[in-house]
């Protein structure tokens, strides 16, 4: 397998968006983008990209439970540059989660599977978009507070899913959203796979999927 080397985002596409505010949430979700192409202040860069998603638990300022019109718990995305430099969205937000900066030891080798399941509070904020649209995004990450783990957390509900582009799992993939399928085939990465050989399942199961190059496990 390739190597995944650590060197923001958007989210929910939701008809009705997460509401604002502060929400129990469990990462059940992390993809890897990819390359990507961005361009900022006339500038392109190309650049690694990974998507981390949560399902959201509790009730909305009306007392409404978080969940879509399915009856499934309402989920929201943030993508990250694949880096822990000092000033990376990702590091900022994992040590905001954790309630700890890294050592330079761990964040030269962190393996980001260890997130997987993990819970959090997410602060959510409305910014209005193109044609009126209001979009939801993951404005701050932090602990779960002592006396809500006092209380009990809910109970979970999505499976854990780790998507990898060194050994993807198709399966997985057929269940991604068409925008979502469409960015990670843009990527380098996928076209050298597709002209390559076709993908294979992956054979372990997602929430074990780690990124090869991180070793070193450490509790998150």
């Amino acid at each position: 397998m390739s190597n995944f080397i650590v060197e923001g985002g958007s989210s929910s596409s939701n008809f009705i968006p997460v509401p604002p505010g502060s929400h129990v949430a469990r990462c059940y979700r992390i993809v890897d983008l990819g390359t990507q192409t961005t361009e900022y202040l006339g500038q392109i860069k190309h650049l690694r990209k990974v998507m981390f998603g949560w399902e959201l638990h509790g009730e909305d300022n009306e007392g409404k439970p978080l969940v879509t019109e399915k009856g499934e718990p309402m989920a929201i995305f943030k993508n990250y540059t694949l880096s822990l430099n000092e000033k990376a969205n990702l590091r900022l937000d994992l040590q905001s989660w954790r309630g700890k900066p890294f050592t330079d030891a761990e964040a030269n080798r962190f393996d980001i599977s260890v997130v997987l399941g993990q819970w959090c509070m997410l602060n959510v904020i409305h910014r209005p978009g193109k044609d009126d649209k209001i979009f939801a995004n993951v404005a701050g990450v932090s602990p779960i507070p002592s006396i809500v783990k006092q209380h009990g957390l809910p109970k979970p509900i999505n499976e854990l899913q780790m998507f990898r582009l060194a050994d993807p799992d198709m399966e997985m993939f057929e269940t991604f959203s068409k925008g979502l399928k469409a960015k990670i085939e843009a990527s380098p990465e996928w076209r050298a796979l597709s002209s390559s050989k076709a993908p294979k399942k992956d054979a372990e199961a997602p929430s074990k999927g780690g990124f090869d190059d991180m070793d070193d496990d450490i509790p998150f």
